[in-house]
């Protein structure tokens, strides 16, 4: 059944919306990462100040990615958020501490616990978004009625493993830019040097994915030999990866996170180009969900099209003017938290 244009579209918005929330708040998620790192308790409250008027915003794109997801395909988000149950428990969990610390950290006392809670929730929400979309990228076991036959390690396989250091590592490098980007000169030099290292990792781990993924999933080829254009996602992402590491030798910095915002972008357009019209691949083919089949209504499509059509460019508006508004660098006269 060939999908129609309004399941396409949507499809697409979820793809945008899935990409947001990677780029904005892959950000502060690295940055938590970083958190663990930094020597003193003026550099530990630099990077919390970095990110405090955006993480919470940041995260509203990932309500809304599963928002749409289960307003548009009901099926599939039934079918992901109950397999993946306790791994989207654990995200929750770490989404919930992270904020937590973020708050308590200079407010509760014993700020090295909070420090700790910060930077290792912070890693582990990473891993855990690399581990679920490696899983749905490689097709999860469903059965004929689309529930999940699996268990909890069932998703921790290699490869999934392998992209989730992935995440670990890109989103550590997304994170150490920022940090430079927003800290004073002595932390922003600290930062660089973060971002090469975590770089190298970043890296060396997209290439070996890069040859696992052809070799463990032949099927997310099809789309790309049938359609050559697509190849420009891939290409893309490949070459953003690289610039990162060329403009951080240079010191450009800004330039960097932006060739890092479009890796990141470009590796999550590329799995949902590769998977189209799949939502929920399965092992076994024949009992994958596709958009044609787990959509809603036409009606409902329609209605909620209309409504995002106002309600997101006015999010773009909003998270560009924040950005613009407190885009400056943090200094230690200027600590928050």
């Amino acid at each position: 059944m060939t999908p129609t244009a309004l399941q396409t579209i949507w499809f697409i918005l979820v793809a945008v919306l899935f990409i947001g929330y990677a780029v904005l708040d892959g950000y502060d998620l690295g940055a938590g990462f970083w958190h663990l790192f930094a020597k003193t308790n003026d550099d530990r409250r630099t990077i919390l100040n970095t990110i405090g008027p955006f993480w919470d915003g940041n995260q509203v794109w990932l309500l809304t990615g599963g928002g749409a997801m289960f307003a548009a395909f009901p099926p599939a988000y039934a079918t992901i958020f109950s397999g993946f149950y306790i791994a989207l428990l654990l995200l929750l969990a770490c989404l919930i501490l992270r904020a937590v610390a973020i708050e308590y950290r200079s407010r509760a006392g014993k700020p090295g616990t909070w420090d700790a809670v910060f930077g290792v929730s912070s890693a582990l929400a990473a891993l855990l978004f690399g581990v679920a979309f490696a899983n749905i990228l490689r097709g999860i076991p469903l059965d004929a009625s689309g529930n999940y036959t699996g268990t909890f390690f069932t998703l921790l396989n290699p490869y999934a493993v392998i992209i989730g250091l992935l995440s670990v590592a890109m989103l550590a490098t997304h994170g150490a830019l920022w940090i430079s980007l927003k800290s004073g000169e002595a932390l922003s030099a600290t930062a660089r040097a973060w971002t090469d290292k975590a770089w190298g990792v970043y890296l060396v781990l997209a290439v070996v994915g890069l040859v696992l993924t052809p070799w463990r999933i032949p099927r997310l080829f099809d789309n790309v030999n049938a359609h050559p254009l697509l190849w420009v996602l891939p290409v893309l992402t490949l070459a953003a990866v690289v610039l990162i590491g060329v403009f951080n030798k240079q010191g450009k910095t800004r330039p960097a996170f932006l060739a890092s915002a479009v890796g990141i972008g470009g590796f999550v357009a590329s799995g949902f180009a590769a998977q189209f019209p799949l939502i929920v691949p399965a092992r076994n083919p024949g009992y994958s969900l596709t958009i044609a089949h787990s959509s809603s209504s036409p009606y409902a499509l329609t209605a909620m099209l209309i409504i995002a059509l106002i309600g997101v460019p006015i999010v773009l508006a909003y998270t560009v003017y924040l950005n613009r508004l407190l885009g400056g660098r943090v200094t230690t006269d200027t600590l928050h938290y």
